[in-house]
């Protein structure tokens, strides 16, 4: 029997993917929404064969409340949502302010008054580490607490901050309200996630980022760099005040990310918090030189990158400190990151074409033995 059914807004994205698997994998239903504007519905199969069971799926878009309000309508079984529905690259958000203000900010409103209307009280928000900015401009806040102040310096990361506060005055809101009237109020609840960097794929090989453009995260870019699909990586700034001068980051796998998800809607739905905000990240910061050298040497040689000038809105150092997650939620990451590069490189290898390939048949037999 299952436990409860999450609608997963984005569901066929990376970390909305691997999410779904993980609930699945715990026993929860689950219906995804996605317009597939950068993912694929091939996830949706790859889900199935690691763990037997197949989402349900709708192309919707976030935006769209009507066919939001049909799909519930349809799943009245549906207690919470996971929304990681969003535009999410720093540098276009800044080419692009508008469209990414309405999709990410509007989509999260349509979402939440859709939800409103069909009584589902509990949201898990995919926010992101860029609301703190930089952290550095505080003495003591690296790594960053939750209590670091927030403060954006990109549009993509203004657009988290927004929805965090949305969000968060919403639940406030119904809360209040249902107190007011002497009705029941604990069942409204929200989980603000900021991670960190997520890395990585699944160690099958079959399941993994497949973005339908031109990636903008180091380990996807160093991955088609090594597959020689790009001539080399450009790195942005090395002058930072950093141990070898490049940008610092908290890489995490995308397995223990997606474990974090199903810990925070496990505490909703038994603690009924109002609204709580834990970072996912492994406490360790690593240099965009240092994340070349360990996925050079996963892939058995050195990877060609250029230095180029800083990124507007980049950021010296965004290194978790998980400790309130790990406190409250009792999740910590499991996975290093000489797992994510070498489940990384799998994936790659074996699947240079993404998901616009079939899997290797080598990889589906040896996930077939896994399971016998």
């Amino acid at each position: 029997m299952a436990v409860g059914t999450v609608l997963v807004a984005g569901g066929t994205g990376y970390i909305g993917s691997f999410t779904a698997l993980a609930l699945l994998q715990n026993d929860y239903e689950v219906v995804i929404i996605d317009n597939l504007y950068n993912s694929s519905k091939v996830a949706l199969d790859r889900i199935e064969l690691i763990c037997g069971k197949r989402p349900a799926f709708y192309q919707v878009d976030v935006t769209d409340e009507p066919a939001l309000d049909e799909v519930f309508a349809k799943h009245p079984e549906i207690d919470s949502v996971i929304h990681f529905a969003a535009l999410k690259a720093i540098g276009e958000s800044g080419d692009i302010p508008l469209e990414y203000y309405k999709v990410n900010v509007g989509g999260s409103i349509s979402l939440l008054r859709s939800m409103s209307r069909h009584n589902v009280a509990n949201i898990v928000f995919s926010s992101s580490a860029t609301v703190y900015g930089d952290a550095t401009r505080f003495p003591d806040m690296i790594p960053i607490p939750e209590t670091c102040p927030i403060e954006a310096t990109n549009t993509y990361g203004r657009t988290k901050v927004m929805i965090e506060t949305v969000i968060t005055d919403h639940i406030n809101a119904e809360r209040r309200k249902a107190q007011q009237a002497d009705k029941p109020y604990e069942q409204w609840n929200a989980a603000l996630l900021r991670y960190f960097n997520p890395c990585g794929a699944h160690p099958s090989g079959i399941m993994g980022e497949d973005p339908q453009g031109v990636p903008y995260n180091l380990l996807p870019l160093l991955g088609k760099v090594a597959t020689g699909e790009r001539e080399k990586l450009m790195v942005y700034g090395d002058d930072y005040a950093s141990r070898d001068g490049t940008a610092i980051r908290d890489y995490i796998h995308v397995l223990d990310l997606a474990e974090g998800h199903l810990a925070a809607l496990n505490y909703l739905r038994e603690h009924k918090p109002g609204v709580r905000a834990w970072n996912l990240g492994s406490g360790r910061g690593s240099t965009v030189f240092e994340m070349i050298k360990a996925f050079s040497k996963v892939v058995g040689h050195d990877l060609p990158y250029e230095v180029v000038g800083r990124r507007q809105g980049d950021v010296l150092d965004l290194t978790a400190n998980p400790a309130l997650a790990n406190k409250e939620l009792g999740w910590r990451t499991k996975l290093t990151l000489e797992d994510a590069c070498a489940d990384l490189w799998r994936w790659v290898e074996n699947n240079p074409k993404g998901y616009r390939q079939d899997p290797p048949a080598k990889l589906l037999e040896a996930l077939k033995a896994g399971k016998a």
